[in-house]
């Protein structure tokens, strides 16, 4: 997949999140290339899953 974006002018003054999942990519600017690579090799049985850990609020 080619994703071609082309901004004029950015200009980011605040950011708010409330949550950020486990794969995911935040960007301000610009990049050449990002390049994502996943790879399981672990047996399905072994995974555990824990609770997610919120995110909080600096202040």
């Amino acid at each position: 997949m080619e994703f071609f974006v082309t901004n004029y002018n950015l200009c980011v003054d605040t950011v708010n999140m409330t949550a950020v999942a486990s794969s995911s990519v935040f960007q301000i600017g610009d990049s050449n290339v990002i390049q994502l690579v996943s790879t399981f090799d672990t047996p399905p049985e072994s995974l555990i899953i824990g609770p997610f850990v919120p995110l909080t609020p600096k202040g």
